[in-house]
């Protein structure tokens, strides 16, 4: 996985009205930590950052930051929101050694189909849309695939069920559970004695 570049400036001040003074001009305040590093105040424009985080890593890019001619490896660690637009309000970047392991939080896909739970009128009930893994960096899934093909009635497949890349291992308990399954509508209805109400 290669990293994007991404400039920051270093000569933003502090405080809550630079730093709205900064969004209305188009850039986000930030701060730059990790590996000994003392936390380093900076701005990136808003519309390089979306770019920036645009691909398929989402988050979990690996960026290039070039702070004023400084340059960081680092990944967007932790998105401040503005409650109600939605729109970021500050970014905390975390410096990044590509050959140590990370934490990072990757989409979970549903595979295949279940077809012995959708036969007995049940249903395939996902409890977990995402997962943190620890790998390298550069070793990050873009996404990580459930299959439920082999879902029976009354299982469930857990964290210790997903087949994980090489390299990649669940930062989560392993008991957790992923999938599980339901009675659909009718076979709830029929299992507890009452029929189904006319439609």
């Amino acid at each position: 996985m290669s990293a994007v570049t991404l400039r920051a400036s270093t000569t933003r001040e502090h405080g809550s009205r630079n730093s709205r003074r900064l969004r209305t001009s188009g850039s986000i305040p930030g701060v730059v930590y990790g590996h000994g590093q003392s936390p380093l105040a900076i701005s990136v424009d808003a519309k390089a950052f979306r770019t920036a985080v645009s691909g398929e890593q989402g988050l979990n890019s690996l960026i290039d930051l070039d702070a004023d001619g400084k340059k960081y490896l680092v990944m967007a660690r932790e998105i401040q929101r503005h409650p109600v637009r939605g729109t970021v309000s500050h970014i905390d970047f975390q410096i990044i050694d590509p050959n140590e392991l990370v934490v990072a939080e990757v989409p979970l896909h549903l595979i295949g189909d279940a077809v012995e739970v959708r036969h007995a009128d049940w249903e395939v009930d996902q409890q977990m849309f995402s997962i943190e893994i620890r790998t390298r960096p550069d070793q990050i899934p873009t996404h990580l695939d459930v299959d439920i093909s082999e879902l029976k009635v009354g299982s469930s497949i857990r964290v210790q069920d997903v087949v994980l890349p090489k390299g990649v291992e669940p930062a989560v308990d392993a008991s957790l559970t992923v999938v599980t399954t339901r009675a659909g509508r009718v076979a709830a209805k029929t299992a507890s004695g009452v029929e189904p109400a006319a439609e």
